[in-house]
């Protein structure tokens, strides 16, 4: 490379920074780094733009949170084998003592944390680390306890028979529980339960219908909020009764090592009872790990409460696109940089972009964690991590959606205007009424949809002209005054009393 003349000007310098590998490289090296800016700068939007959003998931399925899920997984298992005299010669634990010990648990904290993290880069292993943690604890209570507590001597009970897995199933079991049923779920019943309420304050608004985006048999306003409000609901109720597994059984599913070391328990039962006891299901049959079946269960449910929240979504967009919508509320944000006067649809939006990315992880923690190589591989220990985000993005695009339903106003003229515009849709109202006069017995009434495609298809007709050929067909007089009084804004049939059944 040709070194810089002694008389190169800075001007000259920045000219040429473009065309050498040093001129870039030098203006990169000026740059603060903010990597090591502080406090650190989140990598991901999550944990940086939309923290406020989703940060209750970080008690659930964070790495802290996992590393508290595994402490109190070892205390219980603990106090399980004392409580249950499992193994001879083990002490049975006061109430003190198992108090002090759940405490751990209670009292997890950032010095925890830090201390955790410590002893892990010695270990270079996440379980062994959570082990020496709680030993060292046991070790600490007679300073709170008195000399008397047999804490101290137990410490080899502490992850006694166990592979990690035993604790990382059950901790993650434990994680992903209490982020759906505390944070998820109640998210989206929310969602659910603000899509019913507009469902049914215009279960009686009339609203032209649009099949393959065409103007079609008209339908309520009202009628369409409750399909999508009835078709999420079902999801809740399906992620409501999912099924948490979990194991403890040893490094390849037999009690190995358990009945080597005490053969006289009935281990199977014990590690039943534990599972139990932890509020999960208890898997009998495994192998190294628990096989992740209920999880992809479960996210497929998920998955598929995304996507229906996504067609809200695309829908509600279109609605408010077609002016169904006015987003009347919340004047005060930009809608565009340049244009004053665009309130732009940006909830629904972000919410659909957060749907597809949580989907997609989702979708990938589905189909990879229900494969291990023969007894046991590391790959669903990384992907496992990644519950967070697939529930994060989920999390953030339901908060998107609710507040955006939050910020609109039906405008029914709007509608009626549409409906007012489209009197062809009428013509399937006039073909059925002359094929049941038909059946009947009233003469006159053949090729009534020929007739009706010749009269509406291509072409935009009036109420007069709808009436002038109703008059002419025959029909008995009721059914031709019941045609002619019709308009496409009364031809909505059953639809508003249909959205009585999102409280079945």
């Amino acid at each position: 490379m040709s070194q810089t003349s002694p008389d190169t000007t800075p001007d000259d310098d920045a000219a040429t920074a473009g065309t050498g590998a040093s001129g870039p490289a030098t203006a990169r090296d000026e740059r603060v780094s903010l990597a090591a800016v502080t406090p650190p700068i989140a990598l991901g939007p999550l944990d940086g733009r939309y923290r406020a959003a989703v940060a209750s998931l970080v008690d659930h399925l964070s790495e802290a949170a996992l590393n508290r899920a595994r402490v109190h997984v070892e205390v219980e298992w603990l106090i399980h084998l004392t409580s249950h005299h499992v193994v001879p010669g083990a002490p049975t634990l006061s109430s003190e003592e198992r108090e002090y010990l759940r405490d751990v648990v209670r009292t997890f904290d950032g010095e925890s944390i830090a201390e955790l993290a410590e002893t892990e880069r010695v270990t270079v292993h996440d379980v062994k680390a959570v082990e020496y943690f709680l030993k060292r604890r046991l070790e600490l209570a007679p300073d709170l306890l008195g000399e008397d507590t047999v804490l101290p001597k137990v410490t080899e009970l502490v992850h006694f028979a166990c592979t990690s897995e035993d604790v990382n199933n059950l901790s993650y079991a434990l994680m992903v529980q209490g982020a759906v049923r505390d944070v998820w779920l109640p998210a989206a019943r929310g969602v659910v339960g603000d899509l019913a309420v507009m469902a049914r304050e215009h279960a009686a608004v009339p609203m032209l219908a649009r099949t393959h985006g065409q103007p079609a048999t008209p339908t309520t306003l009202g009628k369409e909020l409750a399909v999508l409000a009835h078709r999420l609901q079902r999801q809740v109720r399906r992620v409501e009764g999912a099924e948490y597994l979990g194991k403890i059984n040893g490094a390849t599913g037999t009690y190995g090592a358990h009945l080597a070391a005490v053969p006289g328990a009935d281990w199977v039962a014990v590690s039943r009872s534990f599972v139990e006891h932890l509020g999960l299901t208890w898997n009998p049959l495994t192998t190294q790990i628990e096989s992740h079946d209920w999880q992809a269960e479960l996210y497929a449910d998920l998955a598929r409460f995304n996507r229906i929240l996504h067609n809200l979504a695309t829908d509600v967009w279109t609605y408010i696109s077609l002016g169904y919508f006015a987003q009347v509320r919340g004047q005060g944000t930009v809608g565009s940089s340049t244009m004053p006067h665009k309130v732009n649809p940006i909830r629904f939006e972000n919410a659909e972009a957060n749907l597809e990315i949580s989907c997609a992880l989702l979708d990938t923690l589905s189909a990879t964690l229900v494969t291990s190589r023969l007894q046991r591989d590391l790959t669903d220990s990384t992907t496992q991590r990644n519950i967070g985000p697939a529930f994060g993005h989920s999390l953030l695009a339901i908060d998107n959606v609710r507040r955006g339903l939050a910020g609109l106003d039906a405008d029914p003229a709007a509608m009626q205007r549409d409906l007012d515009a489209n009197w062809e849709v009428l013509g399937e109202a006039v073909q059925s009424a002359m094929r049941a006069a038909g059946i009947a017995g009233v003469p006159g009434m053949d090729q009534p949809y020929e007739r009706l495609k010749e009269l509406t298809r291509g072409r935009r007709i009036t109420g007069e002209d709808l009436r002038a050929f109703v008059a002419g067909l025959g029909l008995p007089d009721d059914v031709a005054a019941r045609l002619s009084a019709m308009t496409p804004g009364s031809y909505t049939g059953a639809a508003a009393d249909l959205v009585r059944y999102l409280d079945a």
